[in-house]
């Protein structure tokens, strides 16, 4: 398949190392970041400026679209350059989405302003065997796959038709599965987001789920 230049594609098409957002980032606080999304909807999030890094064994999902967005820093300083509050993302949708064969989600952040300085970095971890969602919606920075196959796929379609801009470029799909997923997202936000066998943890240091040699950190 070509990139987003290319031509509309219908039917099933199988990629290599895809960068295109697909998985959902579970924001690690409170409830997990499960927040109500109402369908595929564009997000016009005030994001901390951090990123999470999630790992997924398999993921398959139904009612996929993606489209271009903006998120804005909520760190944002009046006095720092205008439109310097402004992150460019990847948003996604499914409908539903199960995943299986294990998740890995992670989020580094500096306790040291917390603290005086007496902290310094720590990384929550979650992992759970398993998870299923409803109606999420992904703003994301970079994905890679070992494998994904999509059916019935359409490139080039008009963002409005899937909740994002009119007139801007997106891609859908019936339905999608993906293996060895390695994602680093700014924010998600889902109907429902169930996790099981999940465990959550707590250490010093940046170690994340994605492997500092790997293309997807």
């Amino acid at each position: 398949m070509k990139d987003t230049s290319g031509a509309q594609v219908l039917g099933r098409t199988s990629l290599k190392r895809l960068g295109i957002v697909l998985v959902p980032t579970v924001a690690v606080a409170g409830v997990l970041g499960v927040m109500m999304a109402n369908g595929a909807i564009a997000m016009s999030l005030a994001i901390s400026g951090q990123t999470a890094q999630m790992t997924v064994g398999t993921l398959h999902g139904n009612g996929f679209a993606q489209y271009g967005g903006i998120d804005h820093d909520a760190s944002y300083n009046p006095s720092a350059p205008k439109g310097s509050d402004l992150t460019p993302v990847a948003v996604s949708s499914f409908t539903s989405a199960t995943i299986t064969n294990g998740l890995c989600q992670s989020v580094t952040t500096d306790l040291g302003k917390l603290t005086g300085g007496l902290l310094g970095n720590y990384t929550l971890t979650l992992k759970a065997d398993s998870a299923t969602a409803q109606n999420l919606v992904i703003d994301l920075q970079s994905l890679n796959a070992d494998e994904a196959d999509f059916t019935t796929m359409n490139i080039g379609t008009d963002a409005g038709n899937s909740g994002g801009t009119p007139g801007l470029f997106a891609q859908t799909a019936d339905s999608a599965t993906l293996t060895g997923v390695q994602q680093v997202s700014n924010a998600t936000t889902a109907g429902e987001f169930d996790l099981t066998g999940m465990s959550l943890s707590i250490a010093s240091g940046s170690k994340g789920c994605i492997p500092a040699t790997s293309t997807g950190n």
